[in-house]
């Protein structure tokens, strides 16, 4: 769709590059520009169920565009890049639609903290996942104190945060930061796949299910388990609920349509 960032539909799955390999996918103003829109365009899209973000190259994000960054004259500035950056990262952590990162070679800073609004991150062996804005004396600025923390034990998002030192795919996968290890060069192949058995499933109850665990993990537990029963409730009048049971008789796979 642009220059710095591609979308094509891969089987119900949206695949969105970014694709600035000779910058290591450095991600500036243009590339949030376009990763809104096509968030825009893909939210009412019912050709697609999923979203997998990956980058071009030899790894997924460097991070923030450091070019641009060097702009900045002053710290208003700097806080209007970094309101731009958490706003669009925010629209893809509420994108009704599951979202899959495909990490490969490495995912540090804004590059990082993009993967950590996604639902699911796959990640291959080998790559390295990092705040290290520690190193050159600030902090993250586009979620990565607050999302970090969420995601993964809070005393080890403290040390990855205090000592901008990376950890390794594999490590990410014992805390749970990472869903799924893949081989090394296999990050896409196994999102794809990720995603393919997310689009599997009925696309309202799918909606559905990202939305109940993401509003109700703030909410008091007898104030969200009866948002899930009103949820549920509304789940079972659905068409694709009469398709599931069917199925399920019948001994086949459902064809579910959203409905």
């Amino acid at each position: 769709m642009t220059d710095v960032l591609t979308s094509e539909v891969r089987d119900r799955v949206a695949v969105l590059t970014l694709n600035r390999p000779d910058k290591l996918n450095a991600i500036g103003t243009p590339t949030l520009d376009a990763l809104e829109a096509e968030l825009d365009r893909l939210r009412d899209d019912d050709r697609v169920r999923v979203l997998v973000i990956a980058g071009a190259g030899r790894a997924f994000s460097a991070g923030a565009d450091l070019d641009e960054i060097s702009q900045c004259a002053t710290a208003y500035d700097f806080r209007a890049f970094v309101h731009r950056t958490t706003d669009v990262f925010a629209r893809l952590e509420e994108f009704p639609k599951p979202s899959v990162a495909a990490i490969h070679g490495f995912a540090f800073g804004g590059g990082f903290e993009l993967t950590l609004s996604c639902d699911l991150r796959v990640a291959e062996e080998g790559a390295r996942l990092g705040v290290p804005e520690m190193k050159l004396g600030v902090l993250p600025g586009a979620g990565g104190t607050q999302r970090l923390p969420r995601l993964a034990p809070p005393a080890v998002a403290k040390q990855m945060i205090l000592t901008g030192e990376p950890i390794s795919a594999e490590r990410g996968h014992e805390i749970g930061l990472v869903n799924e290890l893949a081989e090394s060069g296999g990050a896409l192949k196994t999102a794809l796949e990720l995603a393919g058995r997310l689009a599997a499933g009925a696309p309202r109850a799918l909606e559905a299910g990202k939305r109940l665990v993401d509003r109700g993990l703030p909410l008091e537990l007898h104030t969200a388990i009866g948002y899930e029963r009103e949820t549920v409730s509304t789940l079972f009048t659905t068409l694709d609920r009469e398709e599931g049971l069917k199925a399920f008789r019948e001994r086949r796979e459902p064809d579910f349509q959203g409905r």
